[in-house]
């Protein structure tokens, strides 16, 4: 491929910050005060209050450019096929949250009436999801466990241990949605961003291990307790491996077969997917053909199946939460919340980007913790999204949530009037329902590898979160794969890749010395990049990479030069005796100043400071000293930092940088700063950084500038002339 190359050039002066400063004048500016943007928060006018309700009801936004004759049916063929998976999901995830089937419906139903008055996505199918269902199922399990008693709570008095699980699933759903409506008042949208997609594949992946262990007592039919806290899914593995030789055949053939046709037709779904007007709904097929050769051949009866039994014909009476679950489950409630609104979103953004529509996080915040709360009070446990089901409902012609409405009434029809016939479904095929959808889960550690070669950071972030939360629980896990995630970040800005630059000659073009061919670099200039922050945790590594590429240790040059003044002062106090000193020194290779007599031998001992020394040696001469003496050799004249990548300072970094910056100015190092954000520029004046020895006229523009200066500066017997030629802007 021919690349198109044009000139540019530029005639410009060469530029200091202060040259710059006199010919150009800075605007000045006022910036706002807490104050001012909290007055102007509580301000409100006519459209104001008219983008807020907008804001606060989308609804309204999308349904006045709703197009009836183009998108109407595309959204009830959705409905109606999103609405089938929803049930059938709903009945298989009811399980893994430890809940009996019927309370999956009703999430299919509940939280989807508020999400289409408060969502901003027009095609996440909201409902339950197998992840959130069981992070739940830990709740419940733990408050309500199978064997033994339950926990020691008031409300539980007098229930059954049916309700008393539902009791604790509503509750705990009630507070994850309080937490995500109180995150999206505060405007905390922006947390999603804490989770990398990295994470949240790592998290899901593990999710995916626990939800397959926790339904193969269903596949094989076991009688297995739950089992929470670290390492409760070996403990699982254990229980159903001891009870192996007890399978139920008929549930374990059973689930096979449906296992093997739902997934020859998923994958005939993916490949015909174009032809197809709609997707093949499988498992609603398989579900109804299981219900139907279950009731036939009397399964319970002659094979001991156990299957989904009485099923409540319409929707119970709402119940409030319980303030000692709450108390109880707070700490399991956060995280829940945060993954539900987490995985909604980040699947809400795929879609809104590939049909054109914005999505507001801290909406879908208010959106869902509305839709939980509501939900939790007629008995639905926690709600988000699942991307099977988004996927179908966008793929077979949704449009808007006009289609999870739909779906959401498809549910209700079946509480209401057909729930009976599911009576007689086998609930292994449920758990056969769960694990063939976990296809795309699991198919994330192909990401693995990809992740080693590309980035092995993240590679790090991905395989500590799914162990951490394979064998921590989701809830811990969750946890360490944040701290391993921001461990990450830290190493990555406290070790980032520093580099020495140089010039392409003919261009006003710096790249690392080490990548190419044919660069210019003068004889004692060093151009040095930190590509991060520069902040309390990395300055000591700056200060290390930085003379790693000088080569040399100021501190220990001073140190070197103070000792040797010191002898120098003593051999010049015993010639004088002798009247053998010359008007310039011994040998012309120093000189004293008029004031020798009042040398304050404590400055002396301060190898930082030289200032004051009333006896000067002018190192870069090389002077001849005494055999006896010997002072370290500095060919570095000229040293600039390069400071594009840095964008903040604090007060650590700075104090250590100064005091970096005058080790080398006192060994007659000439430092030079570049490309430096104004604001780290304010925060340098602000906190009193210049003083007589750093001066602001240190600092330049753009690295060329800086540069130039450099070379017109260093005249003489360094030749140059041609360099200056060859590096013109």
């Amino acid at each position: 491929m021919v690349t198109l190359r044009k000139q540019y050039a530029v005639a410009r002066p060469l530029y200091s910050e202060d040259s710059f400063a006199e010919d150009h004048e800075k605007v000045s500016r006022q910036r706002k005060t807490i104050m001012d943007h909290f007055a102007e928060y509580l301000t409100c006018d006519s459209k104001r209050a008219k983008n807020a309700v907008l804001s606060l009801l989308p609804v309204i936004g999308w349904m006045r450019i709703y197009r009836v004759r183009q998108w109407l049916l595309g959204d009830v063929v959705s409905g109606i096929s999103t609405g089938m998976v929803a049930i059938m999901q709903g009945l298989a995830f009811s399980l893994m949250a430890s809940l009996p089937p019927i309370y999956g419906l009703y999430t299919a139903f509940f939280p989807m009436l508020t999400y289409f008055f408060l969502g901003t996505s027009r095609h996440i199918s909201v409902g339950s999801f197998p992840v959130l269902s069981l992070m739940v199922g830990a709740v419940v399990t733990r408050l309500v466990p199978e064997i033994g008693p339950s926990a020691n709570i008031t409300s539980f008095e007098g229930l059954t241990k049916d309700q008393q699980r539902v009791l604790v699933a509503s509750s705990v759903t009630f507070l994850m949605g309080i937490f995500q409506l109180a995150m999206g008042v505060m405007q905390v949208g922006f947390i999603v961003v804490y989770l990398s997609d990295t994470l949240v594949s790592g998290f899901t992946t593990s999710a995916a291990i626990h939800i397959l262990v926790s339904q193969l007592k269903f596949v094989l039919g076991l009688t297995v307790p739950g089992i929470n806290g670290p390492l409760s899914i070996i403990y699982t593995l254990e229980k159903i491996f001891v009870q192996i030789t007890s399978t139920n055949i008929c549930d374990l053939v059973m689930s096979i077969l449906i296992m093997a046709m739902v997934f020859i037709v998923k994958e005939l779904n993916d490949k015909y997917k174009a032809k197809l007007p709609v997707p093949i709904p499988i498992e609603f097929l398989m579900t109804v053909i299981a219900c139907g050769v279950s009731y036939g051949f009397n399964f319970k009866e002659r094979f001991d199946v156990a299957i989904v039994g009485t099923m409540v014909s319409g929707y119970e009476s709402p119940i409030a939460p319980d303030m000692e679950i709450f108390q109880e489950s707070a700490l399991e409630a956060f995280p829940i919340a945060i993954v539900g609104f987490a995985v909604a979103f980040s699947v809400a953004k795929v879609y809104s980007i590939k049909h054109d529509y914005t999505i507001d996080g801290n909406q879908e915040l208010i959106a869902f913790g509305v839709s939980n709360i509501f939900g939790a009070s007629f008995r639905s446990f926690a709600a988000s999204t699942a991307l099977s089901r988004t996927a179908l409902q966008e793929s077979s012609g949704g449009k808007s949530q006009i289609a999870g409405l739909i779906s959401a009434i498809m549910a209700m029809i079946v509480t209401v009037s057909l729930g009976f016939l599911l009576e007689p479904l086998p609930k292994s095929v449920l758990g056969a329902l769960v694990i063939v959808n976990l296809k795309g889960m699991l198919m994330q550690f192909r990401d693995i590898p990809y992740l080693w070669k590309k980035d092995k950071p993240d590679c790090v972030v991905w395989v500590g979160t799914c162990l951490g939360a394979t064998l921590l629980g989701l809830d811990l896990g969750l946890a360490v794969g944040l701290g391993v995630e921001l461990l990450t970040v830290v190493l990555r800005t406290q070790f980032p890749r520093c580099s020495v630059l140089a010039n392409i000659p003919g261009t006003d073009l710096y790249r690392d010395r080490k990548d190419y061919q044919h660069m210019f670099e003068p004889n004692g200039v060093k151009i040095f990049r930190i590509p991060s922050p520069i902040f309390f945790a990395n300055i000591d590594f700056f200060r290390d990479k930085l003379l790693e590429a000088v080569g040399f240790n100021p501190l220990r040059v001073l140190k070197k030069r103070d000792k040797a003044l010191k002898k120098v002062k003593k051999l010049l106090t015993e010639q004088r005796k002798k009247g053998d000193v010359t008007e310039t020194g011994l040998d012309g290779s120093f000189y004293q100043t008029a004031e020798e007599s009042h040398v304050n031998m404590k400055v002396l001992d301060l190898p930082t400071d030289l200032k004051d020394f009333s006896l000067r040696i002018d190192w870069k001469l090389n002077a001849e000293l005494p055999a006896d003496i010997s002072v370290p050799r500095v060919d570095l004249h000229s040293l600039i930092l390069d400071f594009s990548a840095v964008s903040f300072l604090d007060i650590s970094a700075l104090k250590g940088l100064k005091t970096a910056l005058k080790e080398f100015i006192r060994i007659d190092v000439d430092v030079y700063i570049v490309s430096c954000d104004a604001y780290i520029l304010e925060k340098l004046h602000s906190c009193l950084f210049f003083d007589d020895e750093i001066l602001t006229s240190m600092f330049f523009p753009t690295l060329h500038d800086a540069m130039l200066h450099v070379l017109a500066k260093d005249t003489g017997d360094r030749s140059t002339g041609c360099v200056l030629s060859d590096t013109k802007l």
